[in-house]
């Protein structure tokens, strides 16, 4: 059996397992790349040093994050074909992982949150500051939202996380206002939260979110890389610095370990050097 047949064998099982579309794209793409790179040959001809050799590449090239995945995919998938008999030995039972490698996240300073705040001059760019910032969603989970979602009794809405987990997050008051103007000033009659501006109306896409932030950061001239994750960094971090427990903004996160909640909790800028000054 090729690789590529093996392939279909996974997929059909993970799928059974309710894995998310965007999962098995991610695996579909992992197992590609290493084709690409052994061609598709029979998966029980498939040896650790043929792994090895690839890995090797592959780190050269990769983050230590994405090189991680690629590793784990790596293991997962021939350990699942050696356990359902699909090949007599697993070649990767002797792929390592490498060690977790955590960068300290970066938030946004609060100057810059309020240069954002003040450039927001249209309900959509009004909208993306505020409700991405008090409700700490990646911007994935914003794309798949509906108008019909949000509960602005209690100011509420859930979001379908990574591997399809669903979470209750909040928004603030500032948010509300934005999203409620958003609303009002919408020509279309589309279900989806943030529609195209320009017909034929329709969802807004993830890279079209992540272009009108970017020209939001540069109407508001500000100095540093602003992208939407940072401000779910700024989230959890301001929610961690103000006292907020662990498990709160791990569960608020939708993380799955509070191992990688964690990392919020590393000191860094003028934090660690109020710290200090206590002391010298």
């Amino acid at each position: 059996m090729k690789l590529s047949e093996l392939w279909l064998h996974y997929e059909q099982d993970k799928t059974l397992e309710n894995y998310s579309k965007k999962t098995l794209k991610s695996y579909r793409l992992e197992l590609g790349l290493l084709i690409r790179f052994l061609g598709d040959m029979e998966a029980e001809d498939v040896t650790i040093f043929h792994l090895k050799n690839y890995l090797i590449e592959e780190q050269k090239r990769l983050k230590p994050s994405s090189f991680q995945h690629r590793c784990k995919f790596i293991r997962s998938f021939f350990r699942w074909a050696h356990e359902y008999d699909l090949l007599s030995k697993n070649p990767a039972i002797k792929v390592k992982m490498p060690k977790d490698h955590y960068r300290i996240p970066k938030p946004v300073n609060e100057e810059t949150l309020e240069l954002l705040r003040i450039a927001s001059k249209s309900p959509l760019e009004g909208l993306l500051v505020e409700f991405m910032y008090s409700a700490g969603v990646r911007v994935g989970e914003v794309y798949n939202l509906n108008k019909k979602d949000f509960n602005f009794t209690n100011r509420s809405v859930y979001v379908f996380g990574k591997g399809d987990k669903e979470r209750e997050v909040y928004f603030s008051k500032r948010a509300e206002i934005w999203i409620q103007r958003y609303f009002d000033s919408r020509q279309d009659e589309e279900e989806c939260f943030i529609c195209s501006k320009n017909k034929p109306y329709r969802r807004m896409s993830i890279d079209q979110i992540r272009w009108h932030f970017k020209k939001l950061a540069r109407k508001a001239e500000v100095d540093e890389n602003v992208y939407p994750h940072r401000l779910r960094h700024s989230y959890a971090s301001h929610l961690i610095n103000r006292g907020a427990s662990l498990e709160m903004v791990r569960d608020m996160l939708g993380h799955k370990r509070t191992e990688t909640t964690r990392v919020y909790t590393l000191l860094h800028g003028d934090k660690r050097r109020e710290e200090y000054r206590k002391y010298f």
